[in-house]
């Protein structure tokens, strides 16, 4: 166990209460951060909080579906009723519809298989949800004194790997989901350049391959590995990169 001392910073994960999202909420509460978890099952995010609370990590919960309007009012009245600000928003939360036969080596997904449902709800979920969740919780995040935004992505959203027959995603197409978060990537782009004078830091995390239920037992990292990228760009000095896409600490290619 640690003995964590809270530092006074507020994160808020949506999609936490397990895999990436509860990783990235253990990686920020090693560090002092107070973590909320945004859960879909109120039930289970509590009991995330409370495993997490077990290993001496100041974690809440609070039900949250990034789906729904009226939670993203919820959060908002939560933080500025609570802390008065937002500190740490990481938009953890996403789908992958598709069939995954292209991540076990078998083929490429038809991209004319994917039918107009599956794109609406993928793009529903990776991308105006998010969107919609910062733009409601920016007035929060700018009372901070260093706000950071982690818009979850993916490699699998590079079109520059993924137009490269020599690159290791190349034969890995999922289109809905690499369209989402290549659009969900542009968001990151436009909103550093909207805050570029201001001292909130906006960028997109590549968590890896993990061993989550999304990335399947083939995965190369282990889910206590999964959080690291985006605590790091949660936790960024104030002289860290805006605007940029990451893994470990490595840029990766749009």
């Amino acid at each position: 166990m640690s003995n964590t001392k809270p530092n006074g910073k507020v994160a808020f994960i949506t999609g936490a209460n397990r895999g990436l999202g509860l990783e990235t909420a253990r990686e920020l509460g090693k560090e002092g951060i107070t973590v909320v978890l945004g859960s879909r099952d109120p039930k289970k995010g509590e009991a995330a909080a409370a495993k997490l609370r077990d290993e001496r990590i100041t974690a809440e919960s609070l039900g949250f579906d990034v789906n729904k309007p009226q939670d993203h009012q919820k959060a908002y009245d939560y933080f500025a009723k609570k802390y008065g600000r937002l500190d740490i928003l990481v938009n953890n939360a996403g789908v992958l519809k598709e069939s995954q036969i292209s991540q076990s080596g078998s083929g490429p997904n038809p991209v004319s298989a994917v039918s107009p449902e599956i794109l609406r709800e993928t793009f529903e979920t990776n991308f105006f949800a998010p969107v919609a969740l910062t733009h409601k919780l920016l007035p929060l995040i700018r009372k901070s004194p260093a706000g950071r935004i982690v818009n979850v992505s993916s490699i699998l959203s590079s079109l520059t790997l993924h137009s490269d027959p020599n690159s290791p995603i190349y034969p890995f197409k999922t289109f809905a989901y690499d369209a989402s978060k290549a659009a969900l990537n542009s968001f990151t782009i436009h909103l550093a350049y909207e805050l570029r004078d201001n001292k909130i830091k906006v960028n997109s995390a590549h968590p890896g391959w993990v061993k989550t239920e999304m990335g399947g037992p083939n995965a190369t990292m282990e889910v206590s590995e999964g959080g690291k990228t985006s605590a790091q760009l949660a936790t960024l000095a104030d002289e860290g990169p805006n605007g940029g896409f990451f893994h470990l600490g490595q840029p990766l290619p749009w």
